[in-house]
């Protein structure tokens, strides 16, 4: 008799704290619509306060964009709302018809601030540099922007002049530069030689579309040429297509193995990308050179690399750039880029804010700038001619002033060695 009423009690204490249970949780969700509604309220009073009192009369539509570009601005520096007239312009192909400057920007404390320039366009060759902050484009301080204004104000018909200023931080300068924009041509693959000793060298500047390839012709020449080594230059690259930065790390990994992931909110924004490439080069010794500049695609791959311990990573702490932005179509023909997902590596290391840490940190010295001195007026034509003859004698031994490869050859050389010992044993 005790036993069944102990079993009856029990069984009622745990009905209780069943039903107790389901009904906090339903609580707690009426609590959140009820604080959901309530904020909403407080949209509403505010929006009619500004309807009825504010000194000039306002536009509705433009009191509803100007708050879902604040609430889609307060989360991160991507995220975006778009309206009908930006989204249009995103969508429409407008190669050929406007002029950029070459440049990748994001915003950081607020702040426009420059990812990397691009190599060989108008603000590489001007001297802008990775992390510099535009605080002003013409005459408008920037303060306040978001990345959609900042793209707008900069482009323009190519030919035409720009001046943007820079607070340069590591120098503690503002400095003024006046920039033709141009029409942006890239080469993904930069530069592709053998350097010395079989060490060969590769330059991606970006990851594009036929960058996998472009990297695997390229692999093939210089296999042939008598690569025995390998010096992948990331270096200010700001990324570019995912799958193309997946389709190149490939070629150094083993088939069926993680490149990187993609980990968000929703089940469907958790996507992994796997190695497909049969060949993969996985004896060949490697260096990847890294800086502040080198962002998301760059940092894929160099975090592939280091988490398989397949090359050694060198340089300089990159950029931080690695989350998913997905583009929503709204009704009215406006739009949201939301930030849905975030880039992980292999052993699920997050990269986003953080960057890739080289393995052995080496800064790049400034190469010093020749002296000028002041010569007679002679024969522009001819100087140019001379000039040109000793770039092209000089190819060779350019690499010699950049310390950063420099010390990847001299890596790449011990390793050789090693390798060529126990070989021998």
């Amino acid at each position: 008799m005790r036993k069944k009423i102990f079993l009856v009690l029990s069984i009622t204490i745990i009905a209780f704290l069943v039903f107790l249970n389901y009904s906090c949780s339903l609580a707690e969700k009426e609590k959140g619509k009820n604080d959901v509604y309530k904020q909403l309220d407080l949209f509403a009073d505010v929006f009619s306060y500004i309807k009825r009192d504010y000194v000039e009369e306002t536009e509705n539509k433009d009191l509803i964009y100007g708050a879902l570009q604040g609430m889609l601005g307060n989360l991160d520096a991507y995220s975006q709302f778009l309206d009908p007239d930006t989204y249009n312009e995103l969508r429409v192909d407008t190669t050929g018809k406007f002029g950029g400057l070459g440049i990748e920007i994001t915003i950081r404390d607020g702040l426009i601030t420059v990812i990397t320039p691009i190599e060989d366009t108008p603000a590489w060759k001007a001297g802008i540099k990775s992390l510099d902050r535009i605080v002003k484009i013409e005459d408008e301080v920037t303060r306040g922007f978001s990345l959609t204004d900042a793209v707008k104000k900069m482009r323009g018909k190519p030919g035409t002049d720009i001046t943007i200023t820079v607070l340069r931080e590591s120098e503690g300068k503002l400095l003024d530069f006046t920039i033709t924009r141009d029409i942006i041509k890239i080469k993904d693959i930069k530069e592709a030689r053998i350097l010395e000793n079989g060490i060969a060298y590769i330059r991606l500047v970006e990851f594009r579309e036929d960058s996998g390839d472009d990297l695997l012709k390229v692999l093939n020449d210089l296999t042939k040429e008598g690569m025995r080594a390998l010096i992948m230059d990331l270096r200010n690259n700001p990324g570019g297509l995912l799958i193309s930065a997946v389709d190149t790390a490939e070629k150094f990994i083993e088939k069926n193995k993680v490149i990187v992931s993609t980990q968000g909110r929703r089940e469907d924004s958790q996507t992994e990308f796997k190695s497909k490439y049969g060949k993969p080069l996985l004896d060949l010794p490697m260096v990847v050179l890294i800086n502040n500049g080198s962002a998301s695609g760059s940092e894929i791959f160099a975090g592939a690399m280091q988490d398989y311990g397949r090359a050694i990573i060198m340089g300089t702490k990159s950029f931080g750039k690695a989350s998913v932005q997905t583009l929503i179509p709204l009704l009215d023909g406006s739009a949201v880029k939301l930030t849905t997902s975030k880039y992980f590596t292999p052993n699920m290391r997050l990269i986003h804010d953080i960057g890739i840490t080289p393995d052995i940190t080496v800064k790049l010295n400034p190469i010093p700038a020749e002296k000028n001195s002041e010569k007679p007026d002679i024969d522009s034509e001819k100087v140019f001619n001379e000039i040109e003859d000793k770039e092209i004698e000089d190819k060779d031994e350019k690499y010699k002033k950049d310390n950063q490869i420099i010390a990847a050859i001299d890596v790449l050389k011990g390793i050789l060695i090693y390798n060529k010992i126990n070989d021998e044993k």
